[in-house]
């Protein structure tokens, strides 16, 4: 069955069909990064600039920042709402057509609206307005037309008008899109600084991820602990260390003195070593041959303190000591590796 208004495609995408493709995307990307560089240059120097006032405006909203748009700018405005969310400015977003419907009621007097339209004349805009600016809440919006009627409204106007969409026939929205992605980005990245926003604040908000897992983890968190952790009294044979290592299955154990601290550990590495240069040792003491003073790591510590310790020294276990040196659990690289902290 034929789709109607369906081209034909082209048999083959012969090489001058590769370099149009290429010299289209060279041109949007020129096109896209232009706009942005006219909106840098907007943005002005002074104090009272429309830009600063936005910032301001937004670092002293004691509710919600609400991010609107329709169309294509709700997909942007949607982006813009979840980066000042995940970067310390609460935030949602609220499409435009769906506020006329009841979502209106997610807007207080206390939030401040960032209302997102290229031509500032969209009618769900004009609409819900005047209700929004009676409550009392703040009005930022981003349009491309100093002029238009959104823009009027306002409390405070960005302009991120572009002179030329990068779609060759200047009518779907593209660098318009580009340039308030841009503008949303550096109202969210001037608030975070401004805010004193800082990685473990960013972990907070996204604890699934690789940065979460890396900045909330603690060794107490993933240690080994009670029976799973491999130990010996220092004044026990060789051979019941290594009874202990095989148990324990961390291809290493523990060494510790009546008080329960550490005095030593002894891997499998020692163990290779201990075969090469001695010929009977199935009278040595673990005393005699463990490694003294290894190093260790505190539970309260980040578990990524013991991956870079790891790194530094090369080795794959290591031991968790309180503040008074006493065991309370051991590390293997393995367990970090299970716990995605590497």
């Amino acid at each position: 069955m034929s789709v109607p208004h369906a081209k034909t495609l082209p048999k083959a995408f012969d090489a001058q069909a590769a370099e149009r493709a290429l010299e289209m995307a060279r041109e949007t990307l020129q096109i896209e990064s232009d706009a942005i560089l006219a909106l840098k240059n907007r943005l002005g120097t002074q104090a009272d600039a429309p830009f600063v006032r936005a910032v301001e405006v937004l670092l002293q909203t004691s509710g919600r920042v609400v991010v609107s748009g329709i169309g294509k700018s709700g997909h942007i405005a949607r982006k813009i709402a979840s980066t000042l969310a995940s970067t310390g400015t609460p935030a949602l977003f609220v499409h435009a057509a769906e506020a006329l419907h009841g979502d209106l009621g997610m807007i207080t007097a206390n939030d401040a609206l960032i209302a997102i339209s290229n031509s500032g004349e969209a009618a769900e805009f004009l609409s819900i307005i005047p209700i929004v600016k009676r409550m009392g809440a703040k009005l930022i919006a981003i349009t491309g037309n100093d002029a238009s009627s959104l823009a009027q409204l306002a409390d405070i106007h960005l302009n991120a008008g572009v002179d030329k969409e990068a779609c060759p026939l200047n009518l779907a929205p593209t660098a318009s899109t580009t340039a308030v992605l841009a503008l949303g980005d550096a109202l969210a990245v001037s608030l975070l600084d401004a805010r004193g926003f800082r990685e473990e604040d960013f972990a907070r908000s996204h604890p699934g991820g690789a940065l979460g897992r890396r900045l909330l983890t603690h060794v107490r968190d993933i240690m080994r602990t009670g029976d799973a952790i491999p130990f010996v009294h220092g004044d026990v044979m060789l051979s019941e260390a290594l009874l202990e290592v095989t148990r324990k299955g961390m291809a290493m154990t523990a060494v510790i003195d009546d008080a329960f601290k550490v005095i030593g550990i002894f891997t499998d590495g020692d163990l290779r070593r201990l075969l090469e240069g001695v010929q009977d040792f199935r009278q040595l003491k673990i005393a005699d041959v463990m490694h003294r003073n290894p190093r260790t790591v505190r539970p309260e510590q980040l578990a990524v303190d013991a991956v870079d310790l790891m790194e530094e020294f090369r080795i794959n276990q290591v031991l968790v000591a309180d503040a008074d040196g006493k065991l309370v659990g051991a590390l293997h690289i393995h367990d970090l590796t299970r716990a995605k902290v590497i």
